[in-house]
């Protein structure tokens, strides 16, 4: 009789199949970087054609020769979706080395696991330089990894609870706090987020066509947007063109990648009640236009601005960090100390739950200050009532609560630890090792003193690379999908 209690040579098998899909995907995913290379006619063509021939080379044979004959298990689940991304990361990495513009391997796995968990934090000290088909494919990434990049894998499954695990896995737990949930025929409702997904980005690079920018720096710009991710093909950002159009086009899509894709899949069903009773999105557009408009206040009563232009770099500017999107349009570390108190403040806030963001979650914080309140009644003003907190209309769990509350003090506890640890390796200063943290465990992109708008992560030791990765890893995957595979009953049980 087998030992269920032990991982099997078929848990293995099923891995292995998951893996090689992830890894032909990632293969088809260069097609459109070696269109690009054709295009400019730049070097860079011989090392996407080595590094897709490779990639490919190994994903088929898992994919082929490992076929499962089960059903995925919530361990497989979880294993596939912390391991695929750091697997795709490094095949991603191989055309930055191959052609030379990245040749460590600690550098261009960081700028891949950076782009594919929307973090848009860069190693790049000068980007214009790069060929632009390694631009391209750089920008991809924030497109493949907006929606979760193991979530394509639910294309190459049949339809049923597989999908749905590696979506769980994947996704924020704030979605099961705010009680969303698909059809049985999951895959079909994942062929939906992706439609919607894409048509947005394709909106926004029409409307960016339309204001004069090339086709490629839309694309680039758009998949950096609606992904909520930051990565652009100049050096100084969006900023580069110091245009109010383009940066107020940027601004209406970070904020639609700040909205619970899941609501928006309601809504093009045609339920338009769910948009109406939905706590998070309600308390998400008065942190927008509450902290919006204290930093633009503060611009314009300082001087630094016209009152048009505070409008402008402050509304972008705090969308851009409260959406971890990390696009720029001007140094920020020059402003006001009060404004960039807020902006601070942004980097943890994050916006809704199920949405192409990271960060705390909105939903989170409603839900723990909806409990503060319930307990300042129970103890002040009603000691032996029942006091319930309730989101959407519905009355939350105290297990939902304790998870909002978990998952707020274990991020707090990452930023300090991780602030601490990375003081100890590289010597930074406390604004620094505070703020690349936080930056890349937040997926912000930028952040304050050697890392801020104006600077990179070049300067990192390859340990401290490594250890911003995983950051960058947790914060993708809501911290507990990856943190949980370092419990010793994960593999037992």
């Amino acid at each position: 009789m087998t030992n269920t209690t032990q991982p099997t040579a078929s848990s293995a098998k099923i891995v292995a199949h998951m893996i090689g899909a992830l890894l032909l995907v990632t293969a088809a995913g260069m097609l459109p970087p070696i269109i690009c290379s054709l295009i400019y006619g730049e070097n860079d063509l011989f090392a996407f054609v080595v590094s897709a021939t490779i990639t490919a080379a190994i994903g088929a044979p898992l994919y082929w020769i490992y076929r499962r004959h089960e059903d995925l298990s919530p361990r497989h689940a979880l294993l596939i979706a912390s391991c695929g991304w750091v697997i795709v990361s490094a095949a991603s990495a191989l055309p930055f080395m191959i052609h030379g513009a990245i040749p460590s391997f600690a550098d261009a796995f960081f700028e891949m696991m950076s782009g594919y968990t929307t973090s848009g934090s860069t190693i790049l000290t000068d980007i214009e330089v790069v060929p632009h088909g390694l631009l391209f494919w750089r920008s991809e990434t924030h497109l493949i990894g907006g929606m979760g990049f193991v979530t394509l894998a639910v294309f190459l499954l049949p339809h049923g609870v597989s999908g749905l695990r590696l979506f769980r896995a994947e996704s924020s737990p704030g979605q099961t706090i705010t009680r969303e949930r698909f059809t049985e025929r999951n895959r079909d409702a994942m062929v939906v987020l992706w439609a919607i997904y894409l048509i947005l980005n394709t909106a926004q690079a029409l409307l960016l066509l339309a204001g004069g920018m090339s086709l490629f720096d839309s694309l680039c710009h758009t998949f950096g947007t609606v992904s909520t991710s930051g990565y652009s093909p100049y050096n100084a950002s969006l900023g580069h063109y110091d245009s109010a159009y383009f940066d107020w086009v940027v601004i209406v899509f970070m904020f639609l990648g700040g909205v619970s894709f899941v609501l928006f899949y309601w809504v093009a069903r045609g339920d338009w009640q769910a948009l109406g009773i939905n706590t998070e999105i309600r308390w998400y557009i008065g942190f927008v236009l509450i902290i919006c408009g204290v930093v633009s206040c503060i611009l314009w009563q300082n001087g630094a601005y016209g009152f048009a232009d505070s409008v402008r770099y402050g509304t972008f500017q705090v969308m851009s960090l409260l959406t971890t999107t990390g696009f720029t349009t001007a140094d920020y570390e020059v402003w006001p100390n009060a404004a960039q108190m807020f902006l601070y403040i942004a980097c943890f806030v994050g916006a809704c739950a199920g949405s192409t963001t990271s960060g705390i979650k909105i939903v989170h914080y409603a839900i723990i200050c909806k409990f503060m309140g319930a307990v300042i009644r129970k103890i002040f003003f009603r000691p032996l009532a029942v006091v319930s907190v309730r989101l959407d209309g519905h009355r939350i769990d105290q297990a939902v609560i304790h998870l909002a509350l978990c998952y707020f003090v274990v991020n707090i506890f990452l930023v300090l630890a991780g602030g601490c640890f990375m003081a100890l390796v590289d010597d930074l200063d406390i604004q620094t090792a505070m703020s690349s943290v936080i930056a890349t465990l937040m997926n912000v992109g930028p952040g304050w003193g050697g890392v801020g708008p104006t600077k990179n992560f070049a300067f990192i030791s390859d340990t401290g690379k490594w250890f911003l990765s995983f950051m960058m890893l947790v914060g993708r995957l809501e911290m507990f999908t990856p943190l949980v595979l370092f419990y010793p009953s994960f593999w037992k049980k």
